[in-house]
């Protein structure tokens, strides 16, 4: 391969030790829904309902990563990959997830199966323990995460189980992924597990001023309890690293030269980003801006709490994957408002693009903003900084034809990124570890189900056996990293 002109001078810019390779969730690849011994999650309910995913799909196959852990860690080792962030499902782990319930062997055999097969060909494993899947059975006995006093235990106690069952091979734990996502998605907007808004036409119970913030504070809370048992308990034995993935995606002022445009675009940062990472990296409280406009409706933490969330975070966990024009709002802000009082926009004030569109409607590529979250991120938080999510869909991956397999709408945003990262690090003299393209395969993508596709393979969901085809940007992403990673 040619290296493109703009990542020539990029040669061996990443530390020898970065990390590459590819992200995936439990619910998104696995299948198996109900296999030996498996519980429910709330994304099966949710699934399982009419109406709630765009195709009527459900993740009852998925991808079928259940049954091929050895042809997929093959693949996977075939696309240069050094690393793989999966995460484990708490209900095939714990079906009915709480501490006084049972532990299901065939679950824990499962993931100790991949991890070996992972090991064996020389990837190293980065295991989340939460990305989205609640035991369905926790939602229904107290409400779930709106429950933090009964919530926390069980959540400690399932991180306790895989410490002790994984602990030994895996060295990089995530406790949460994208907890914003999950309380936005799930609480605010009512369109993801578990279901809950204040729209009533959309959803029977829920309160989208209050719930998302509950939630939130539900998972910084059980996060720090994790981390604490881990770091006492686990780490000076296992020597691994524990942390929090957060999701963000950049804002830029409509107008740069309106400083109500570049307050916005701040505060849009912080309730976003800062929301989580302030009371992680920085103050062990959430941000002013956030108590200014929510009041009483942001939960406060006890001084213990406070105490135990600030700190608690080895490295900052990145998934990010596009960048916004953002403009304030001179009226005041909606009571169903978590943004910040802010409009969100496709181009800026000089009617600039912030990127070329993608198949999904919120996603641009957008290089140029990536770059920039990157130094906002070091500047305000400076502990290392592991990308655990990034990538894209394309048009019209509708069949696995050349053209499709082809599929230079990634290879261009892949290269745009990458150079992001490797100026970031050569220029910025940021600290960045690892970078994980979402995603392996194509996959059920929540809501969505299969409609969006973001794999470097491309899988044929009517084939019985979800047969994969590699597509070319998992070739560009292995030479680009062969180029840029230091060698030993």
């Amino acid at each position: 391969m040619k290296v493109p002109c703009d990542l020539r001078d990029l040669q061996g810019v990443l530390r020898h030790d970065f990390y590459f390779g590819y992200a995936t969730a439990a619910t998104q690849v696995e299948g198996g829904w109900d296999a030996d011994g498996k519980g429910a999650s709330i994304w099966d309910t949710f699934a399982h309902t009419p109406g709630k995913v765009k195709d009527g799909s459900t993740p009852n196959d998925a991808v079928l990563s259940y049954y091929k852990v050895k042809e997929d860690a093959a693949l996977l080792k075939s696309y240069g990959v050094t690393a793989y962030r999966f995460s484990l499902s708490w209900s095939r782990i714990i079906p009915l997830g709480g501490k006084g319930d049972p532990v299901n062997e065939a679950g824990l055999r499962y993931y100790e199966e991949l991890v070996d097969e992972l090991l064996k060909n020389g990837i190293t494993p980065f295991v989340t323990l939460f990305h989205w899947d609640t035991p369905q059975a926790l939602e229904d006995r107290y409400g779930g995460l709106l429950n933090k006093e009964a919530y926390t235990p069980d959540f400690v106690n399932y991180a306790r189980v895989c410490f002790e069952r994984l602990g030994d091979r895996v060295k990089h734990w995530i406790t949460y992924n994208e907890p914003g996502v999950y309380t936005l998605a799930g609480y605010a907007a009512g369109v993801h597990a578990p279901a809950r808004s204040s729209n009533r036409k959309l959803n029977e119970e829920g309160d989208s001023s209050t719930e998302p913030f509950i939630v939130g504070h539900t998972e910084l809370v059980s996060h720090a309890y994790a981390v604490k048992l881990y770091r006492e308990e686990f780490q000076a034995k296992q020597k691994g690293t524990i942390g929090i993935t957060l999701h963000g995606n950049y804002s830029e002022p409509w107008d740069i030269n309106d400083p109500l445009d570049v307050e916005a675009a701040e505060r849009a940062r912080e309730f976003e980003i800062a929301w989580y990472g302030d009371p992680v990296y920085k103050t062990g409280d959430y941000p002013a801006s956030m108590r200014t406009q929510l009041g009483d409706r942001l939960p406060r933490f006890t001084p213990e709490e406070s105490k135990l969330v600030l700190g608690s975070s080895d490295f900052y966990g990145m998934n990010s994957y596009t960048t916004f024009y953002v403009r304030h709002l001179n009226t005041p802000p909606h009571i169903d408002d978590h943004s910040g009082n802010i409009e969100k926009l496709d181009t800026n004030s000089e009617g600039v693009s912030r990127g070329p569109e993608s198949d999904t409607y919120w996603l641009r590529t957008a290089p140029w903003g990536f770059r920039k979250l990157l130094n906002w991120i070091w500047k305000r938080y400076g502990v290392p900084i592991y990308i655990t999510e990034n990538g894209t869909t394309a048009k019209g991956e509708t069949e696995p034809s050349e053209a499709v397999l082809n599929d230079t709408f990634r290879i261009d945003f892949f290269e745009g990124y990458l150079e992001a990262i490797g100026r970031a690090v050569e220029e910025d003299r940021i600290d960045i570890r690892s970078y994980f393209a979402w995603t392996f395969t194509d996959n059920w993508e929540w809501a969505a189900g299969y409609t969006d596709r973001f794999g470097v393979t491309y899988v044929d969901f009517e084939s019985q056996e979800k047969k994969r085809y590699p597509k070319r940007s998992a070739t560009v992403l292995k030479e680009l990293f062969q180029h840029m990673i230091k060698q030993k």
